[in-house]
């Protein structure tokens, strides 16, 4: 069994698996948030969608590292290099995720409550997905 090809599906499952999870906890506080704005006659923020659907794109980063993976496999690259970088590199990507979504349901509630701050909560999302970048990038360049 080559190991090394675990990593191809472990770089594209574990970042999949953060974004589901980031993307679920967004999503169920974008819901309450938008349910107390209607309790409340108040307009419930669309802007609320952007904060679910951020921690998508780690999923695309693991696609793109996956898919490094696939060409380092091919070029006989190191089994244990490309198995550390897709269960590890998976794993952090996902993480990014997870806590991306996790940041997405405060920022969810903090601007469904008071209409502020959507530049601000952005901003702390996206320095979250710096993380899966920086780890993307870095894997693609290792392998």
């Amino acid at each position: 069994m080559d190991w090394g090809l675990l990593a191809v599906g472990s770089a594209l499952a574990f970042a999949g698996i953060g974004s589901a999870i980031g993307t679920g906890s967004a999503g169920m506080a974008a819901a309450g948030a938008w349910k107390r704005c209607y309790q409340q006659n108040k307009p419930a923020p669309f802007l609320l969608l952007v904060f679910v659907g951020a921690p998508l794109t780690q999923t695309i980063y693991g696609f793109l590292l996956m898919n490094q993976i696939i060409a380092a496999a091919e070029a006989n690259s190191d089994p244990a290099l490309m198995l550390g970088f897709g269960v590890i590199g998976g794993i952090a990507i996902g993480m990014s995720a997870l806590f991306q979504g996790r940041a997405g349901a405060v920022a969810s509630d903090a601007l469904a409550d008071t209409g502020k701050g959507f530049v601000n909560f952005l901003l702390a999302l996206g320095i979250i997905e710096s993380v899966a970048l920086l780890v993307m990038a870095f894997g693609l360049i290792s392998l």
